[in-house]
């Protein structure tokens, strides 16, 4: 259990309401103490903060939220809500004030985060060429390279083995899934983002999808022994090859695990779409190091089963590449290719990579 220490919380009541403020008593409401510590403090449970300032006797309830299911697994969750709650509180008539909000450190102490308007990440630098060029490069070419074979391999290798990183979490792996549907980020939020109409492409289609896709969270909820460490957007772009088979990735995404089709998919039907924006079809190198991807993530990582739970993941990636408004000068010829993907593919029970081509047809 985390302790609460008196001169923690003394140190962030003078930084934040004056330097005369002096703690008078603190804890549990009903179990208040007057002592330098409070040891079974929990995550979750409110206390109330008596303390002097100017003169005047205050109280103030500081209040956190434990981890768990429905949407809370993650600090980041948790601190979404603290966020909302304190930029939300104040503009609703006759609701108690939110007079800061703030985040514990690793050292106990309290810092106030009310200033902030925006966040940001700082990351480091990395030198690289995005993988994706690999794949225009090869959309021209009949035969891979050697080192196409080898880089094909190495992402295929390193998928295998994040993903024997096993976690066990059943309300995670179908939060996971629930995500899929409907995170903004993801199928409902991209079917949304399609005008009413665009080409072939109907609200009926759309709607199609979705419930076929419902259907499959069904089907896979129950294998949550599948957990596991996952990148979360593993595309060509966040892909940074130096010399040889030397690379780095960038932005993961969405929760750090997961079910491995996730990652799976999103890389190898990138193999798919620059071959059919080129040639209407998966032929040439890029057919090649498709089946090589494939080949060389079953024979690593022994998950067969992954076959039978890439159905939704595809779709997921299928919308984002059809999507008018992330690529609005695709021809409507592939856009079609990609929709008939998608809906054979979550037509079949089991996912077989030597049927790709025949999943673009009708």
């Amino acid at each position: 259990m985390p302790v609460l220490k008196k001169s923690a919380v003394e140190t962030y009541l003078k930084a934040r309401f004056g330097p005369s403020a002096e703690v008078l008593a603190y804890g549990p409401i009903g179990k208040e103490t007057t002592g330098a510590r409070y040891k079974q403090y929990g995550y979750g449970a409110p206390v109330r903060l008596t303390f002097r300032q100017g003169g005047k006797t205050r109280r103030v309830v500081l209040g956190t939220m434990s981890p768990g299911p429905f949407g809370h697994e993650h600090s980041a969750d948790r601190a979404q809500a603290m966020l909302w709650d304190y930029d939300c509180y104040g503009r609703l008539p006759g609701h108690i004030d939110a007079l800061d909000v703030g985040a514990f450190t690793t050292r106990g102490e309290l810092m106030s985060v009310a200033a902030a308007k925006e966040f940001f990440l700082l990351t480091e630098w990395s030198e690289g060429a995005t993988y994706h060029k690999d794949l225009e490069r090869m959309a021209g070419a009949s035969k891979p390279t050697a080192l196409d074979r080898k880089r094909t391999g190495a992402l295929a290798g390193y998928l295998a083995g994040i993903h024997r990183v096993k976690q066990t979490d059943p309300q995670l792996y179908r939060r996971r899934l629930r995500e899929l549907l409907g995170h903004g980020e993801c199928i409902m939020g991209l079917t949304d983002s399609y005008p009413d109409r665009f080409a072939f492409i109907t609200q009926e289609l759309l709607e199609r999808i979705e419930v076929a896709c419902n259907a499959w969270r069904w089907r896979l909820r129950g294998r949550h022994t599948r957990l596991s460490q996952v990148h979360g957007d593993f595309h060509p772009w966040n892909v940074l090859f130096r010399r040889g088979t030397d690379f780095s990735v960038l932005d993961r995404s969405r929760g750090e695990w997961g079910e491995p089709a996730d990652d799976v998919t999103s890389m190898s039907i990138n193999y798919l779409f620059f071959s059919l924006c080129r040639h209407g079809t998966l032929t040439g190198a890029l057919e090649v190091v498709f089946h090589s991807f494939w080949e060389t993530y079953l024979a690593r990582s022994r998950d067969h089963e992954v076959l039978e739970t890439t159905a939704p993941f595809f779709a997921f990636r299928g919308l984002v590449l059809a999507s008018p408004l992330w690529y609005p000068k695709l021809t409507v010829g592939v856009r079609r290719k990609i929709f008939r993907f998608i809906e054979n593919v979550l037509a079949v029970p089991r996912f077989d990579p030597a049927d790709v081509n025949r999943y673009c047809e009708e």
